[in-house]
């Protein structure tokens, strides 16, 4: 059987998106000077056998899973009678339990919005969407309006079988604010089950198109390493050891398409489907991407230090001012005609533009 939660959860999104579909445990360290907030209260009836908190906790929350409460236990957010335990802790008889985060809780209902959506293919099951750059995917920390979810909800509030509230329909994966491109939605259940599965299995076929710092050796390549939360900052994801109890498994996949000197424009294939995988992938390898301030590529990584070059720089980060990223292919199998369908994405228009002027400066020098 099939987890549902881990399918929804398993392709590329936002942090601030982690919690959209399971609940909000994070995975950074609660510092001690910060303030926490009341997510879940439970009090071990006075029949409670001794049992450990993670497995306690299991058979009371909805849609999550035993490690992620443990990762929340080992970062300080699980609390027995009001102090901080470990998921050893054994819960007693009369003894209360809360999950405390670092926000506050917020309930909310997709609220429909008229927000123009460039959809590329629909039918009676799902539909196709060419996303901006900067539009938030889910209501999360920070963007509870303005989203694609918020535009869906406007663009089927007229079709019967959609609730944009029920889990069971809508987004089948994510990408991140800042990249563009393709993005599949389910209109039934049974159509987000049989896509859900598809990412999970890793049958779908998707390509992005990314400009990176630096030249390759080679002109393709595999990277292969686990991805997790960096402890260092809750916001970036981080490369560990493949095989190591940190982090999940990702493979990216990546071909060079066109080099300019100090940077490469490639395309990575995507074999599995982690939280900001090429993102955190590239810069372990020393390939930030392209103006993608999280991950440091909003630095000059190579090339001169002249005022010109610097000059040259700034003009293309204004000229394409996030990750040079782009899901431009998606391809799987149609969840009820059985059809293996694919659809491309023209580069965004502001993608497009950077990498015009890096082959125009590359021509110049040539």
């Amino acid at each position: 059987m099939v987890d549902m939660t881990e399918l929804q959860n398993e392709d590329t999104a936002d942090l601030d998106d982690d919690f959209a579909y399971t609940d909000d445990i994070p995975e950074g360290i609660a510092d001690s000077g910060t303030e926490l907030y009341e997510h879940r209260r439970v009090v071990a009836d006075s029949g409670q056998n001794p049992v450990r908190v993670d497995k306690f906790l299991m058979d009371h929350l909805r849609d999550t899973s035993r490690n992620r409460i443990q990762k929340a236990a080992e970062a300080g957010y699980i609390q027995a009678n009001g102090k901080a335990v470990r998921s050893n802790y054994k819960v007693k008889a009369g003894d209360t339990i809360t999950l405390m985060l670092d926000r506050p809780k917020r309930n909310w209902e997709i609220i429909p919005e008229d927000i123009p959506l460039d959809i590329v293919y629909e039918d009676d099951q799902l539909l196709l969407i060419d996303k901006p750059a900067g539009m938030v995917v889910h209501p999360g920390c920070g963007n509870f309006s303005g989203t694609l979810v918020n535009a869906l909800a406007w663009h089927l509030k007229d079709d019967p079988r959609y609730d944009p509230n029920d889990p069971e329909v809508g987004l089948v994966h994510r990408i991140d604010k800042d990249t563009s491109g393709l993005l599949v939605v389910a209109k039934t259940p049974e159509a987000k089950t049989s896509l859900c599965k598809q990412f999970f299995f890793h049958t779908t076929r998707r390509l992005y198109n990314a400009l990176v710092w630096g030249p390759f050796s080679q002109d393709e390549g595999t990277m292969t390493g686990n991805i997790g939360r960096d402890p260092k900052d809750r916001l970036r994801m981080a490369v560990f050891p493949e095989g190591s109890e940190t982090g999940k498994h990702a493979v990216t996949h990546w071909r060079v398409l066109e080099r300019f000197g100090a940077v490469t424009l490639i395309e990575c294939r995507l074999e599995t489907g982690r939280t900001h995988q090429i993102r955190a992938h590239m810069k372990h390898m020393g390939h930030p991407l392209f103006a993608d301030e999280r991950y440091g590529g909003d630095q000059i990584l190579r090339g001169e230090q002249t005022s010109s070059y610097k000059a040259f720089i700034r003009n293309c980060m204004e000229l394409c001012p996030r990750q040079a990223l782009h899901a431009r292919t998606l391809g799987f199998r149609h969840p009820v005609t059985d059809k293996e369908m694919d659809f491309q994405s023209n580069l965004a228009n502001d993608m497009e533009a950077l990498i015009a002027k890096w082959r125009k400066r590359t021509d110049s020098d040539a």
